[in-house]
């Protein structure tokens, strides 16, 4: 009996120490500890200066409507307007310049349409040269050359140098005709000529400004 009663008491023993074991595997505390405070007592927040945002952790970069491309007018005239208006706009005004100019303005611009005579003069000299060249800028004014209504030279391109021919004289009118055959490319037709007889003395010379078809007359009269 005795022995029965101590080995129930072991037993007893031997299950509280195992629960006591248990508990302590599976409670196991550990005190908190305070961290010290920085100094300086900064804080750090996010940044407000950002260029991107964030989605689910992923940065987004962010976009902008403005776009800084530079802007070209387009003409189909050569020059550049801002609208279609300013076009006509520029166009009236120098219509409204023309009006405003004198007649003799008006036909140093755009060429006399109407024929110019230039007189008569007389010689006793058996020939003379007629010679004449482009006195504005050389942009390829033509001329055609007639004495007596006879053509003498067809087509003559004026150049920036006097070119011409010699003239026997007929007894009485030698009249001589420059036709413009054209206004070359910046208009009119502009030309200078000089007329001087076989002893080298100037008989005439004078300039025109011709629209095209329009001529120039001068008459040598041989005594």
């Amino acid at each position: 009996m005795k022995i029965i009663l101590q080995s129930f008491l072991f037993i007893l023993l031997s299950m509280s120490a195992y629960a006591q074991i248990d508990n302590q595997n599976k409670s196991t505390s550990i005190p908190a500890v305070e961290s010290k405070k920085d100094s300086s007592n900064n804080t750090v927040f996010p940044s407000t200066n950002n260029t991107s945002d964030s989605f689910n952790g992923l940065s987004i970069p962010k976009t902008t409507s403005e776009l800084n491309i530079p802007k070209k007018d387009f003409s189909m005239f050569g020059e550049t307007f801002g609208n279609p208006g300013e076009l006509y706009k520029d166009q009236v005004n120098k219509n409204l310049e023309d009006t405003k100019l004198t007649p003799e303005e008006v036909e140093q611009r755009n060429g006399s349409k109407t024929d110019q005579y230039f007189g008569d003069f007389k010689s006793k000299a058996k020939y003379v040269n007629v010679v004449y060249r482009d006195h504005g800028v050389v942009d390829g004014d033509l001329i055609q050359v007639r004495v007596n209504d006879d053509i003498i030279k067809a087509s003559v391109f004026l150049t920036g140098g006097f070119r011409g021919f010699k003239l026997d004289l007929q007894p009485g009118f030698n009249k001589i005709d420059f036709v413009a055959l054209n206004q070359g490319e910046s208009g009119p037709n502009t030309a200078e000529f000089q007329v001087v007889d076989d002893k080298g003395n100037l008989v005439s010379s004078n300039r025109w400004n011709l629209a095209t078809g329009a001529k120039a007359t001068i008459i040598v009269v041989k005594e």
